[in-house]
């Protein structure tokens, strides 16, 4: 972490708050409105950490937003992102040498390999210079922050969570949420997909305790392995060997039978208990929603060890764009030639940070055949991580740039027809909250491969649709047009709703040689002009097997909350919205310096 902090002030990439301020949603709250700020955001150290609430001043300060740029992500990986992408593409397609001279080549290929398995020393780490076991277990007197007002309490964002499995055999790093519940208890946020998951399994079948060892801090690489969607069973340190070219050097933990990274600033040993589960969250998620009350399993903590000179690292959760923008990014780029294996004719792909990544992807493909897109979308939903994504479009090789959005929007749109759509169902992230039941939903694919002739329609002005929009809609609220210049213009209404969306496109169908889609909001906290934010929330709020309507060349999308009137049956959470006391304290303290229009159009 120190060697972190000097580098980001040499590149003047961090900012040092000294003003005292709270654990409970201060530091988060100034952190969020940092990283809105884009390139412009800095890294930030907060060096006067105080637990209001109880009086207690920590030792140590709390960094965040370390990854929150592209210029810093690299800075933290120490070379270009796409040269990690190289390196793996060479190793996939590394072919028998065919020549002495080539044997000689690859000999050396191979000599820099052995740098990339963790090395485990039988010496203990810096990360253990402090032990507190038994009585002296604490988790209270670490810095751990609370974000959000809903939040169920403090969480360890930014932990680096080790486990093996039964055998021993395989090892895991994952990065999942924590919730601390007192001084020695953990809630321990695996979803059934991971990896540690799968692994707990094994220990609930053997009635067996399962031991976790979590990191905190050390090298910033260790908290993105832990990101990395590396196959079963793949030991994800390997990474950091790979792009750092030297081995993660590993310690035994004192009281569990995991090595951890010897130079992280905390480590929590613990076990977990397979008969014990635990209400866990409510937590403002990175979804921008806040995830729901579930039982998860308890750790109980057996040692905290750290470092005498640490630093706690953190990072912050809720609407776009935050910090995963950016480690997401870098995930993508690298573990493109992965993903390739599976999907050949892949030429490029992207998933958008305001879509919540696994709510849509974008995806250039070199179509071969008739369906062939149809066929990538099997692949990617019976693909690893790729298996949580919502909705995909793809385009054919002569498609725009899938970052220059209004150029691809333009490309899909105007080859779009209501026969390029394929829906069907399959296994969702945990925190997705739209669909009707939990983990499984509907999914969209639209295939953008192959042109389709369709007349635009008889545009009219904003003003003129809403007022005959309104005769049929009386809970109609405002209306706004995108991509008029297309063949498919997207419309977009916000409604007191008072019925199902379906009953509201129906009633529309006189206005369909006016409007081809129609995306219907709800009015309360949704701009209907404001893009960004309306694509966060349309994908987050929409199953594709109930949420979207079609009559002849009109597509309906149902973007609002459900509820009763949707025969919706879960619990609807609420958006993850900062508490506006806390910003008046922090803009009289001088330490919010976000500008108004940055606030609006992110809606924080």
């Amino acid at each position: 972490m120190k060697t972190t902090i000097d580098l980001l002030q040499k590149h003047k990439e961090l900012k040092v708050i000294n003003t005292e301020l709270d654990v409970y949603l201060e530091i988060p709250h100034v952190a969020y409105a940092e990283v809105k700020k884009g390139e412009e955001g800095k890294a930030l150290l907060f060096t006067n950490v105080i637990d209001k609430k109880t009086g207690h001043k920590y030792e140590e300060p709390v960094l965040m937003n370390v990854f929150g740029s592209f210029k810093r992500c690299e800075l933290l990986f120490g070379r270009k992102i796409e040269s990690v992408a190289d390196e793996i593409t060479k190793l996939l397609h590394m072919k028998p040498p065919a020549s002495f001279k080539e044997k000689l080549s690859m000999a050396g290929e191979l000599f820099q390999l052995k740098n990339i398995f963790p090395k485990r020393l039988k010496s203990k780490g810096v990360c253990q210079e402090i032990i507190h076991l038994e009585q002296d277990i604490d988790l209270t007197k670490l810095p751990v922050l609370t974000t959000w007002e809903q939040d169920g309490g403090p969480f360890i964002t930014m932990g680096q969570v080790y486990t093996q499995s039964l055998d021993g055999e395989m090892v895991n790093l994952g990065m999942y949420r924590l919730q601390v519940y007192d001084k020695n208890h953990l809630g321990m946020h695996w979803q059934i997909h991971k990896d540690s998951s799968h692994f707990f399994d094994q220990y609930q079948k053997a009635g067996k305790k399962m031991p976790v060892s979590i990191g905190i801090g050390g090298d910033p690489l260790y908290t993105w392995c832990a990101t990395a969607p590396l196959p079963y069973g793949v030991n994800e340190l390997l990474m950091y060997g790979l792009i750092k070219k030297k081995p993660a050097e590993l310690v035994k933990s004192i009281t569990t039978p995991l090595y951890i990274p010897k130079d992280v600033d905390y480590v929590i040993e613990g076990w977990v208990d397979p008969s014990e589960l635990k209400i866990e969250g409510p937590f403002g998620d990175h979804t921008g929603y806040y995830t729901l009350e579930e039982p998860y399993p308890v750790l109980e903590v057996s040692a905290i060890t750290m470092k005498h000179d640490r630093t706690f690292l953190a990072t912050v959760v809720g609407k776009p764009p935050l910090e995963d923008k950016y480690m997401g990014w870098a995930t993508g780029k690298i573990f493109f030639p992965l993903l390739k294996t599976t999907t050949p004719d892949l030429l490029d792909y992207h998933m958008p940070e305001n879509a919540g990544f696994h709510n849509l992807i974008l995806a250039k493909m070199q179509p071969l055949y008739k369906g062939h897109a149809k066929q990538f979308m099997h692949a990617f939903w019976g693909a690893g991580q790729m298996s949580f994504v919502k909705h995909a479009v793809f385009v054919d090789e002569n498609a725009p740039s899938l970052e220059n959005y209004e150029a691809f929007a333009t490309y899909v749109l105007n080859r779009f027809t209501p026969k390029s759509m394929f829906i069907t169902e399959g296994i969702l992230d945990a925190l997705d909250h739209s669909s009707p039941e939990a983990l499984v939903g509907g999914k969209l694919g639209i295939d953008a491969t192959s042109a389709n002739k369709v007349e635009p329609p008889h545009l009219l002005g904003d003003e003129e649709l809403l007022h005959k929009v309104q005769e049929l809609i009386p809970d109609a609220v405002d209306l706004h047009q995108f991509m008029r210049r297309t063949n498919n213009p997207i419309t977009v209404i916000s409604v007191n709703k008072a019925k199902n969306a379906k009953e509201y496109f129906d009633a529309l169908l006189p206005l369909s040689t006016n409007m081809r889609i129609v995306v219907f909001v709800d009015a309360q906290k949704n701009d209907v002009r404001n893009a960004y934010m309306l694509v966060w929330r349309v994908t987050n709020n929409i199953d594709a097997l109930r949420d979207i309507y079609k009559s002849g060349l009109m597509i309906g999308v149902d973007g609002t909350n459900k509820n009763e009137l949707d025969g919706f049956t879960r619990r609807w959470p609420d958006d993850v919205d900062c508490t506006m006391g806390v910003v008046n304290h922090l803009k009289n303290l001088g330490v919010w310096d976000l500008d108004e229009e940055l606030f609006k159009k992110f809606q924080l």
